[in-house]
């Protein structure tokens, strides 16, 4: 089973309330191979919500969640990332395709805690736990990388 950020299936849970649904993931869904999962839903968080981003704390190399009203919400998203790592090891999930940019579901590259659409080098929470525990991960603009590792484990 392959679990896919929930906001590509068309189901509105993003923080605006809204969805960005791709069909070529919603199709996995709808087919029976992927699984829709919100890890910042997964967390507790409401929908909508107001926006989040990772900042590092200088002092010590932590990384927090940070809302757009200054409210830390880290706990939340480690409570997510952890959710959604026990739905992918109870479906026996080894893929996911998940939000780039997020920072709960990005890969290599997320936004960089100051609210201004600059982007850093870096992995959302729930996709860094996936990595370290042997999920291969994808975004939505890697369609084509996605069909390859496909066809190479056929």
């Amino acid at each position: 089973m392959i679990l896919v950020s929930a906001c590509f299936a068309n189901i509105k849970c993003r923080f605006d309330g809204d969805h960005k649904t791709v069909n070529w993931i919603q199709d996995l869904v709808i087919s029976g191979e992927a699984i829709p999962v919100c890890p910042e839903v997964l967390g507790g968080l409401p929908i909508p919500r107001p926006a989040c981003e990772i900042v590092v704390c200088y002092d010590d190399g932590t990384k927090k969640v940070i809302d757009n009203t200054g409210i830390d919400r880290t706990e939340a998203f480690v409570t997510g990332a952890e959710n959604t790592l026990s739905i992918a090891k109870a479906c026996g999930s080894t893929i996911a395709i998940l939000k780039a940019n997020s920072p709960s579901c990005g890969k290599g590259s997320i936004y960089d805690g100051s609210f201004s659409s600059k982007k850093v080098e870096g992995n959302g929470f729930a996709a860094q736990l996936l990595l370290d525990h042997g999920i291969k991960l994808f975004n939505e603009d890697e369609e084509l990388n996605f069909i390859s590792h496909m066809k190479i484990k056929i």
